[in-house]
């Protein structure tokens, strides 16, 4: 008996893998226009480095000397990664710094995800991204 099960969950295995095969699918060799580029995937994950550092400073998880170090290093890493994003030699601390206002305007109004960084239509309720609940706005009362 447990003979007859394994043969049928190993049937059930080779089946689940050649269908996408017998179907005739295959996945495609070009990028996507929604799929992320290397340099895009790189700006965002050092934009969200260095907003985890200012969380961890201001929480008083990092002193001020290694928070203007870490800082530091990270404003470097988000410049090149925003020089290879944007394919320009122009790129200053400027538009880093208006990158992470920009990000932390969409954390304050509830349209940037926490989990991935990405930066939502208002009045979304998930992140069209990773499908995260984005954090909801308490409405406030007119008087």
């Amino acid at each position: 008996m447990a003979l007859l099960g394994a043969l049928l969950l190993v049937a059930a295995v080779v089946l689940f893998i050649l269908l996408p095969v017998a179907r005739g699918q295959h996945a495609s060799l070009t990028r996507e226009d929604d799929e992320m580029t290397e340099a895009e995937a790189r700006r965002r994950v050092t934009l969200l480095a260095l907003r985890d550092v200012e969380y961890d400073y201001h929480t008083g998880k990092l002193d001020e000397a290694d928070y203007m170090a870490l800082r530091k290093e990270l404003s470097a890493e988000a410049l090149a990664a925003l020089r290879a994003f944007e394919g320009e030699e122009g790129a200053t601390d400027v538009d880093i710094e208006a990158e992470i206002a920009a990000v932390k305007a969409g954390l304050a109004a509830g349209t940037t995800c926490g989990a991935c960084g990405h930066r939502n239509p208002d009045g979304s309720r998930f992140c069209a991204a990773c499908g995260q609940a984005l954090a909801a706005r308490e409405a406030t009362p007119s008087s």
